[in-house]
Parts: C-alpha cells; structure tokens; sequence
C-alpha cells in the first residue's frame, strides 16, 4: 500500500485566505480535467485549503413553488439532428401518438357514459323514490341536497334536471320549488372531474395542481349556492326572471336538440348497456307499476297502436259515453281507445338476455367504467407527458396560459371562459369537458388560474345545452323545462358576476390551491373531502329536514356560526394575529387532533402498517414508496456534499483514507474534510 505523501510544513498564510478568491479560482478551473487534477495533487504532495461551503449551498438551494408549471424538458434527440430516417420515424411517431390519444380520450369519454348508466341501474329507483315527498321537496334546504345526492346517485344532472321537468309538468312540483334542486345538481355533477383526479395520486405536485384543478368546479358552486339560495329564498329573482322570458314568446315545440358526442358514442355504448329512463321519471311521478319494472332496456324497436275496441265494464257508470253503452245478460259493454304496443326487435346490448337484476349489472358496470376510466386517464397522462415537451409544451402552455398586454390582461379569462362553453357544447357534457382538462392542470399544461375561467366556460355550456334540449320539448312540458333550463343558466351566470369579475372575488382558486396542499401532505384526505362534501354533509341536512324546519335551524345554525367564527379567526390570525386576545393567536390551546391532520394521519398508517403485515401485495407497495422517498433525501443530501480531491487523489492510489469518503458522504457535512 503507497505510503502517505510527505507534507512540507505548510505556511499560516497559505490556510487563511479570502475564500472569495477560492471560489473564484474554483470556477475556473471547471473547464480542466478532474482527474488531471487529482494526479497532479497526489504528485506535489499539497493539501489544499479547507473553506466553508455553507455559502453556496445557500445561494443555490431556493424554494421551488409548488403551483409553479413544470418545464417538460425533451430528452430525445433534435430534429436537425435527425437524418432523413429518423425524421420519418419521428413523424410516423407522432401521428402514431396522436391516433392512440383520440381513441383513449373515446374510450374515456364512453367509460363515464357507461359510468352514469351504472350510477342509475345503482340508485336510479331509489332517486325516483326520494322526489315523492312533495312535504319535503317544498323546503329549498331539503330540495337542495337532493339534488346534490340524485344527481351523485345518476352521475348526470341532465337526467336529474328531466326528473323535474316530469314532475313540473305533472303539477307535483312547483318551479319555484324546483330551483334550489337545480342549484343542487349544479353541486352534483361536479363529482366526476373530482373522481377522476383521484387517479393523478401517484406523483405529488401532480396530484396537488389535479386535485386543485377538480375542485375549483366544487368550490365554485358551493359558493354560489350559499351566497344565492338565500336571496332567491327571500326575492324569487330566478322564478320571476324566468317567468317573464318565457311568457313574452309564443313558445312551440321544436325539433330534437342536436347530439354531437352522442353520435360518436353511443354505437359502442349501446353494445354495453341501454336504460329505459322513463322508469325514474314514473317512480319519481307516482307511478306505481313502474317499481317492477327494470330500468335495463329489452326491447328497442317497438310500434304503439290506439284501436277503439269494444270492451267490458263493472257497470254502466264506467261507459265512456251513454251512446256507446250497452248490455248483454249481466254483461255491459262500451267503446273505449286501448293502447297496444308491439315489440318488433330486442336490444343488441351484452345484457338484453340477462336475468340479473339492476343492482348486479349496476355492480359489474360500475366496476368495469372504473377500471377503463383509470386506465384510460393514466396512459393519457403518459402519453401527455411523452407528448408535451420542449417546444410543443411551451406553445401549448403559451397559447392557453398568456395574458393580453396591459390594458386588456382581463380580456384572457373572458375568452378562455368562451372557449370552456364551446367545447362542452361540442361534448354536449360538463363533466366530460372538466374531467378532461383535470390531467392537464396535473401535469403542468394548464395552469390553475385558467382553468378556473374554463370550469366557469363549462357551467354556463351545459345550460345552453339544456336550453336546447328543452326547446325541443313536447309541448306540454315546454313551458316548465324551458324556465328551469333558464333558471341554471342565470343562476351560473349570476355567481360568475360574483366570483369571477374583480379578482379579490376569486375565492375559489384560494380555496382549492389550500386543498390541494393539504391534499399533497394527506392524499386520504381527498376521499375524506369526497366522501364528507357529496355524501355525508347531504345525507345528514336532509336527515334533519325530515324532523322539520325547527330541528333542521336549531342544528345548523349553531354549526353554521361555529364553522364562520372558525374561518375568520384563521384569518385573522394570518393577517392580524395582534388583533386577537392572546389565547386565541394559534390553536395551541386545543388538543392536537382538534387543530392538526398529523395525529390523524399517524393513526391512518399505523392501521395500514398493521393491516400490511398480512398483505404481501401492500408490503410490496410500501417498500417501493418508501424506497422512492428514501432515494429523493439521499439525492438532496448528495447535493450538499463537495468532492474532496485529497482523499480522491488517495483512492487512485489505494491509500487507507479512502473510507474518508463514505464518513463524509454519509454524515452529509457542509465542509471539505481532509
């Protein structure tokens, strides 16, 4: 083993030093060859100076915001590097890519159809039965969450929104008692977009800007709700706008409202499922026979005849008319219209054989839509990613996420919300629009402040869609379905001139940027916050709306002020703590659990700790997530080490010191060590 180099005895003036000059000679030395370096060291025998690096690791290491849009850096090689061989497979490539995304983005938008007709085979009767209590439906708390729950059941607010153009024109309800419903389903059909985002959960900052993305659409419409059932509880503004639209044209009815998307998806939906929705509408009707009736549609081709036929009676009271009454023995007879339906030819979906009840093909559906939803939705994003970088990422992003020079920078969102209306009337669905433009707000295409105008975009182009669609009414529910489409659509437009205009008005995309970090740190608190906001927070307001309007003002209210004193002292513990008495600066003074997630989460993945040990699969997945973590520390610790040259020089050599090295990289010090 090579002896150690014999040192001469160094002078005090060559080990202190400005290491300003140290750094500079560094730098430039940075074009040299390292091991030249380390050679040439092990030759002269000098040790060189040891200085602190604490300085720059300082200057380099900054905070990297977390809602800033990643750069989507291109590895591949260069277009003019390429041959003419390569340009040609490159562009065979890219068409190759382009196709695969068109088809997943069909298949995608084919597995939430068949997700909306599983919701319904699921709890399509039972939302029948909950808008039979007309009792119940006459309180605009009560009617409010259900339609938060009708149209979460059906996942589809244009099926929720028919139910109540059924029971309007029935005279079982009024369209002032339809409005808060409306509002209601406005909430519901935001779920989709938030589902989805669930899916993004593998990455971090993707799943924080998705989640964020998803929610700006919840944040949004709970908060119109609150500001807006109040006023329209006390004013009728909506009722009486509407009325006066609707009254001053002679309305007649029209032809079918066009169906862009249906025509692409509903020849390969119909080979998986078709339902008979007029099933719900009976239920929700009073219709008794409908309850035995299977939503599954069997026969699809059928032909209604009306023959006047002769036909028995109890008695001569039940005689259509005196002149057309008559009796033979004990038997009366009359002339009577009788409907007769001829069945021609079945449907040619999977299930039109099937003896399985709605529940289990309800069960099987909802499984497989899942299944291909997250499939689909995590190559989109793969192939997004493979997609999206270099030039064609920063056109993209500069295209959608620029503003227009001052003084028309507010211009942008205007027409980013007219873009969102125009494409979700091309899909003819709100939820299909958000729920894609949610993978792109999680890689970084889209940022949060402009998808908050495409979600805006979205509501106010479902109600345009629904304005067609009612149009095309029969006549007698003409009137009512077009003053309910109307009413959506002035209630969207009235919380865009809310939240929307002057930007200190944009709560939502605070609201949802604070999700979504809490998210980030929590990721079980997204199911949480799904579970909380569409299903138990409605379920128990209208539990308490069953007891009456005492218990349903006794409960919330207080819970209601609660939950404001609690959002204004967080608040102002923010932006003036000194404000507050002392005790109430910070939430110390409670116990942890009350003001922190931490214990929660401890809690969470010591349970799934515990369940783990009796799961290989889990343990699997734990090891794996927990060496990726590992490996991100270690990767940031190797960032604050700085190679010493001495024991290098050593190592070429074989010297003893060389284990030097690992104590150094190991104890991740800031300081060159000899």
């Amino acid at each position: 083993m090579a002896p150690w180099p014999e040192v001469e005895k160094p002078e005090t003036n060559n080990y202190i030093g400005d290491s300003s000059k140290q750094n500079q000679n560094m730098a430039g030395k940075e074009g040299e060859n390292h091991k030249g370096n380390v050679a040439s060291l092990g030759n002269k025998g000098e040790i060189q100076p040891a200085f602190s690096t604490v300085a720059l690791i300082d200057e380099t290491r900054q905070e990297e915001d977390p809602w800033a849009l990643p750069e989507l850096q291109d590895t591949g090689v260069k277009w003019s590097e390429l041959d003419r061989k390569g340009k040609i497979i490159r562009v065979l490539y890219g068409i190759g890519k382009f196709i695969m995304l068109l088809g997943l983005l069909y298949m995608f938008v084919c597995s939430l159809d068949i997700l909306s007709s599983a919701f319904q085979l699921v709890g399509g009767k039972a939302a029948g039965d909950i808008f039979k209590d007309d009792s119940v439906l006459s309180n605009p708390v009560a009617g409010l969450v259900i339609g938060v729950l009708v149209t979460v059941m059906v996942q589809s607010s244009s099926t929720s929104s028919s139910i109540i153009v059924s029971m309007v024109s029935s005279t079982l309800l009024t369209v002032r008692a339809a409005i808060p419903i409306i509002m209601g389903a406005n909430i519901g059909t935001s779920v989709t977009n938030t589902i989805v985002a669930l899916m993004q959960a593998g990455d971090r900052n993707e799943f924080r800007r998705a989640f964020a993305g998803a929610t700006i659409h919840d944040f949004f419409n709970w908060l119109a709700v609150f500001a807006l059932l109040p006023i329209e509880v006390i004013s009728g503004y909506l009722y009486h706008l509407t009325n006066v639209i609707v009254e001053s044209f002679h309305l007649e009815s029209g032809e079918d409202a066009p169906e862009l998307l249906k025509v692409i998806t509903d020849p390969f939906t119909k080979l998986i499922i078709e339902l008979d929705k007029s099933v719900i509408n009976a239920i929700a009707t009073n219709d008794e026979s409908a309850k035995n009736k299977s939503l599954v549609k069997i026969w699809c081709v059928t032909e209604t005849n009306v023959t006047l036929q002769n036909v028995t009676v109890a008695s001569p009271d039940n005689c259509t008319s005196p002149d057309f009454c008559w009796t033979m023995g004990n038997i009366t007879w009359t002339l009577m219209n009788v409907t007769e339906t001829e069945y021609i030819s079945k449907c040619q979906h999977l299930f039109a054989n099937s003896d399985l009840p709605d529940l289990a093909i309800g069960l099987i559906l909802l499984a497989l839509s899942l299944l291909v939803l997250c499939s689909c939705l995590i190559m989109i994003v793969k192939l997004l990613n493979s997609v999206l970088k270099g030039q064609v990422a920063s056109v993209i992003k500069k295209t959608i996420n620029t503003d227009f020079p001052f003084p028309f920078t507010w211009l942008a969102g205007y027409l980013a919300m007219l873009a969102g209306a125009g494409m979700t009337f091309v899909v003819q669905s709100s939820s299909v629009f958000t729920s894609a433009i949610t993978p792109l707000v999680g890689i970084g295409v889209i940022s949060i402040e402009r998808s908050y105008p495409l979600t805006l975009g979205a509501n106010i182009g479902t109600t345009t869609t629904a304005i067609l669609a009612a149009l095309a009414s029969p006549g007698s529910t003409l009137k009512y379905s077009l003053q309910i489409a109307l009413c959506h659509f002035f209630f969207n437009v009235s919380g865009i001139i809310l939240f929307y205009p002057i930007p200190y008005t944009r709560l939502p995309i605070r609201m949802s940027k604070t999700l979504g970090n809490i998210t980030a740190q929590y990721r079980w608190f997204a199911i949480f916050y799904l579970l909380v906001c569409f299903f138990l927070l409605p379920l128990f307001v209208f539990g308490l709306s069953l007891a009456g309007w005492p218990v349903l003002l006794g409960v919330c209210l207080p819970l209601f002020a609660l939950f404001m004193a609690v959002v204004v002292i967080n608040i102002m513990q923010k932006r003036r703590p000194h404000s507050l008495p002392e005790k109430l600066q910070n939430w110390d003074f409670l116990p942890v659990w009350m003001h922190s997630l931490e214990p929660w989460d401890n809690m969470l993945m010591a349970s799934l700790a515990f369940c783990g040990k009796h799961c290989c699969g889990f343990c699997k997945c734990c090891k794996v997530n927990a060496e990726q973590e590992g490996a991100k520390d270690k990767q940031l610790k190797t960032m604050e080490v700085y190679e010493n040259t001495m024991a290098m020089a050593d190592e070429e050599r074989g010297g003893r010191r060389a284990p030097a090295v690992a104590c150094v990289d190991k104890t991740g010090t800031n300081n060159t060590a000899l």
